[in-house]
């Protein structure tokens, strides 16, 4: 199927897709700083320069978009119709690039938290839910397991990594 828009305008559309300061960081931001934690943002002193950088609990969270990471299962993350390959050989770079980002940091002894853009989106929807996953948030940050994803599924998982 062909794109409905000329590549110029589909240039000018993906360029202005920004790569920090997005608004699902922004709100995740802002509860954390009501929570009390104080961070660093997009801390280019870290390798993969995570999102929110907190150095007391020495945590990163990285705010994904669903359909640049491919969060598996998310209406968010589907295949353009063209230029399929060139599309499929990019997404899998982010992909390895997301877990070379997680094993350095890993090794670094610096845990890592991913917040997915649909529960971005829900949280905005749903007060009940925001809350329970700045609970999530809280105690992965001051007590949790190395590795830890939030998704979209209506019970609110939580997915640790070994």
């Amino acid at each position: 199927m062909a794109d409905s828009i000329s590549p110029e305008r589909r240039s000018r559309n993906m360029s202005a897709i920004k790569s920090k300061d997005t608004k699902p960081e922004v709100y995740l931001r802002k509860l954390l700083y009501h929570q009390g934690f104080r961070y660093s943002k997009n801390f280019s002193g870290m390798f993969g320069h995570p999102d929110i950088y907190l150095p007391k609990y020495k945590v990163a969270i990285f705010v994904h978009g669903c359909y640049w990471h491919r969060h598996s299962g998310c209406q968010y993350a589907y295949m353009p119709k063209s230029r399929v390959e060139f599309w499929q050989r990019k997404f899998d770079d982010n992909l390895h690039r997301d877990k070379l980002v997680q094993e350095t940091l890993e090794s670094q002894g610096i845990r890592c938290l991913i917040v997915w853009e649909c529960t971005i989106k829900r949280m905005k929807n749903e007060n009940s839910y925001e809350k329970k996953v700045v609970e999530i948030i809280i105690q992965f940050v001051k007590q949790s397991p190395k590795n830890c994803y939030l998704g979209n599924s209506n019970d609110l998982p939580l997915r640790y990594e070994i």
